[in-house]
């Protein structure tokens, strides 16, 4: 759905911009270790960006592309952390095994001109 003011052009390079930044980012976990288990994975209440398994852990990993660090962090707002923790807790639901692995939400951000950076545990969702 569109936000108001934004074209389906700017709709589009947004939609680009972010496929892109996913892909850095699961080239980046994959590098560092981990295996990604999904992408653009797609529930009822939501999407979450990549789910990556390394050892006995499950990061749960939202991607976020933008001009700053601290825009990038910004943007994964208290609804957006709502929405991903219920699409995890479908997950979960669907992969019971998980369950037995430590589960976490992780942030990767990507910048101009810089390495993926990711931040483990970036927010709390479990109740």
């Amino acid at each position: 759905m569109a936000r108001p003011g934004q074209n389906s052009e700017t709709r589009r390079k947004a939609h680009a911009l972010g496929l892109s930044a996913e892909s850095r980012a699961a080239w980046y976990l994959r590098l560092t270790g981990w295996r990604i288990l999904k992408r653009r994975y797609k529930t009822r209440a939501g999407e979450i960006d990549l789910i990556a398994k390394k050892r006995k852990t499950v990061a749960f990993v939202e991607v976020k592309a933008r001009g700053t660090r601290e825009a990038a962090m910004e943007a994964v707002t208290p609804a957006s952390q709502k929405r991903i923790a219920r699409a995890a807790k479908i997950f979960v639901a669907e992969h019971p095994r998980a369950g037995f692995f430590t589960l976490r939400f992780d942030v990767i951000i990507i910048c101009p001109w810089a390495l993926p950076e990711r931040i483990e545990n970036a927010f709390e969702a479990w109740e």
